[in-house]
């Protein structure tokens, strides 16, 4: 499994790493301890996450392959992901997309740095 990041988006993303931390890909689901979300939205909805390398990833037990690094994820949150996809910014909406080869699975991406102590209110997707 992979995703392409175009190039603003691998910009936007790559601003906000360094050796000391790890990109997740959340399902908003409610479980774990960036999740955001649960019952708010009644559509599949995914947030990058910037957390240290030292801060605990429990449950993010699978990798997606990506051009900018690999991204840790749920293993169950692949029944919403496909093989190939990719991550785009749309310049117009200022949202990051994910779509793979049968279309859109998100098209408003949150973004998190868990590093950052306002990382929370950053977030374009709240």
């Amino acid at each position: 499994m992979n995703i392409k990041f175009d190039s603003v988006s691998a910009d936007k993303v790559q601003a906000h790493l360094d050796d000391n931390k790890r990109l997740l890909l959340t399902f908003e689901d409610g479980v774990g301890d960036y999740s955001q979300h649960a019952m708010i939205h009644m559509q599949v909805q995914f947030t990058i996450n910037v957390v240290a390398k030292d801060m605990p990833t429990t449950g993010y037990n699978a990798v997606v392959h990506s051009n900018i690094g690999d991204l840790l994820i749920k293993d169950y949150s692949t029944d919403d992901l496909e093989e190939n996809m990719s991550m785009k910014f749309n310049t117009h909406l200022g949202t990051l997309q994910l779509s793979g080869d049968g279309g859109a699975i998100d098209d408003n991406v949150g973004f998190i740095d868990f590093t950052d102590k306002n990382g929370i209110k950053n977030n374009p997707a709240r």
